[in-house]
């Protein structure tokens, strides 16, 4: 009985207790959210109630500010800004406390003492090095450099271009956005730069003293040549004389001349080395050889095996190992340079009227007089193709570019056909890049500059008939000759300095005239 008393009294008092704790938790419901609920149960409530009004727009705009404020806490408090927006109120005063929070320019962190000097510009570099007007300008600022660019600039184009001269000129404004058109047009910065190739149209130039002008020949000039390596010209001609001249575009200072007795020369020509001079008349079977070096004046007489009542055209090769002499019936005699004994010899159908070697002398073209040019391979003298050159009735003259690119056959029509390397070793009857057909009388000297821009094109048989044509464009320079002004006369031959920076004419006045091309700033 004891036991069960005691039970039941220690059960009774529990019972009250949950009585009285949900009495509690029915009144909290009935009295809705104004009940003081337990701090755990309360805080919890509020902060939700905080983010939906949040999220929902339930408060205004005063209690957005509380609420940011609240949960931000008393230490992120801004005054007057929130997120970087400024509050409703003074605005003036709210400016100035936002820009002195967040102030508009930061000074750096540190600066680099090498950014306050001017960059210097290598001009030694083979893409300026022509800019360079003197040894002392190894290096130039940014700006020095953009001048000089501007300058090379105008004298290419001939002046200063009308589009810049335009953007010079004050225009009204106009609401469609003409004159920012034309002034992003005028203002071409880093987006243009200077051309290195030839520019077609115009080829800038300049006259210059005739090369011969210390001793003028009272005879046709038939050879013009510049010296291989050295800063000289050689003149030869009908009168029997060689002479050399320092070309300068002033005085053009004679080097000396040399007298050879009845020996009216037809040609002469350089050795590949410069130290020699090849000459041949108009009719004889013997030449000379002229050692510079030494001064001595070898005459050549007879060549054993080579079968020849006269001598008169020949080409040196390109390494200066062979001496290639055009002969009659259709015969090419190759030479030992060294010994001026004949090697072999090859033969053509028809005649033999010009010949030269490629660039790199392997091969050697014949133009024959029936239209067609024979391909030799100068190892084994055999002929490795025959092609037929488009329309020519008669050759007259052959030439082949320093790059080894292009071919140029001349005719008797005064048609100048210009092919492409590959097909000529390749086709029977190939089909020409161009056909220049600005010459109305027979072509008979053709020459291409080093760098394969121009091909001078020309006839002795007509007063002025000499044309400069473009290359690639195979446009013809319209400046040149001259028109009105008659000084040319018959062009018996024409050379280019070695970097293209003269041009010469040798004509039948006895003339050698010399023209500076500026687009080349090297001899």
């Amino acid at each position: 009985m004891e036991e069960q008393v005691v039970a039941g009294a220690g059960i009774l008092p529990g019972a009250k207790r949950r009585r009285r704790h949900r009495q509690r938790l029915a009144g909290g419901a009935e009295a809705g959210e104004g009940a003081r609920l337990p701090g755990a149960l309360g805080e919890s409530a509020a902060v939700e109630r905080c983010l939906e009004a949040l999220v929902f727009g339930g408060v205004q705009e005063a209690g957005e500010a509380e609420l940011l404020q609240r949960l931000r806490g008393p230490s992120q408090q801004l005054d007057g800004v929130i997120s970087g927006n400024l509050l409703k109120g003074d605005s003036s005063d709210s400016e100035d406390e936002a820009q002195d929070n967040f102030p508009l320019s930061k000074k750096p962190a540190w600066v680099d003492d090498d950014d306050e000097i001017k960059e210097k510009i290598d001009m030694t570099h083979r893409y300026r090095k022509d800019m360079m007007k003197s040894d002392a300008e190894k290096s130039l600022t940014k700006e020095k450099l953009q001048i000089r660019l501007q300058e090379q600039f105008q004298r290419a184009m001939g002046g200063v271009p009308s589009w810049a001269q335009r953007g010079k000129k004050k225009t009204k404004k106009d609401d469609s956005g003409d004159e920012d058109d034309d002034d992003l047009l005028c203002k071409t910065g880093n987006f243009v730069s200077i051309s290195e190739s030839l520019p077609k149209g115009i080829l800038q130039m300049k006259n210059c003293l005739n090369a011969n002008n210390e001793r003028p020949s009272d005879a046709k000039l038939t050879t013009v040549q510049f010296h291989p390596s050295a800063q000289v010209i050689m003149t030869a001609g009908l009168d029997q004389s060689v002479s050399l001249f320092q070309v300068d575009g002033k005085t053009n200072p004679k080097i000396q001349s040399i007298h050879l007795e009845n020996f009216p020369v037809h040609k002469a020509c350089f050795s590949t080395d410069g130290e020699r001079v090849i000459a041949t008349s108009t009719r004889n079977k013997m030449f000379y050889v002229y050692d510079m070096m030494g001064g001595n004046i070898i005459p050549v007489n007879q060549i054993r095996g080579m079968q020849e009542k006269f001598v008169k055209d020949f080409e040196v090769s390109p390494d200066g190992s062979f001496l290639l002499f055009t002969g009659t019936s259709g015969y090419i005699h190759l030479l030992s340079m060294k010994t001026m004994e004949l090697i072999g010899s090859m033969k053509i159908n028809g005649r033999a009227v010009a010949s030269n070697f490629t660039p790199d002398g392997s091969k050697i073209y014949t133009n024959s007089g029936e239209g067609e040019v024979f391909i030799w391979d100068v190892k084994s003298r055999r002929c490795i193709n025959k092609f037929t050159d488009e329309g020519c009735l008669h050759g007259r003259c052959l030439a082949l570019s320093k790059n080894g690119q292009y071919v140029a056959c001349g005719s008797s029509s005064g048609v100048v056909n210009v092919y492409t390397s590959d097909t000529c070793l390749q086709e029977t009857n190939p089909k020409p890049v161009r056909a220049i057909m600005n010459l109305v009388t027979a072509a008979t000297s053709l020459a291409f500059n080093s760098t394969t821009e121009i091909l001078a094109v020309a006839s002795n048989k007509a007063d002025e008939a000499v044309k400069l044509v473009h290359i690639p464009s195979f446009t013809v320079f319209s400046n040149f000759p001259v028109f009105r002004r008659k000084v040319i006369y018959l062009t018996q031959s024409m050379d280019f300095s070695p970097r293209s920076g003269f041009f010469c004419i040798g004509n039948n006045k006895g003339k050698a005239l010399l023209y500076r091309l500026k687009h080349y700033s090297d001899f």
